[in-house]
């Protein structure tokens, strides 16, 4: 497996998809803050919008579920 890694400037939903175009990713790993959905109707999500506008298939880790206490 090739991986890298990047540091980007500007909007992270348009860099990262452009960037997928530019080098002809095979796959996007993204990470999920796991924000509620008033937040992310507020802030958007970038793994959302990567996950409809990438041109390859995309993974979107979420964080560790948290475990509930007894």
């Amino acid at each position: 497996v090739k991986a890298k890694t990047l540091i980007l400037e500007g909007d992270p939903k348009d860099r990262i998809c452009r960037a997928v175009e530019e080098m002809n990713v095979n796959l996007l790993v993204i990470g999920s803050r796991g924000l509620g959905q008033i937040k992310r109707a507020f802030l958007g999500s970038v793994s959302d919008y990567c996950s409809h506008h990438a041109k390859c298939p995309v993974l979107v880790v979420k964080p560790p579920a948290k475990k509930k206490s007894s």
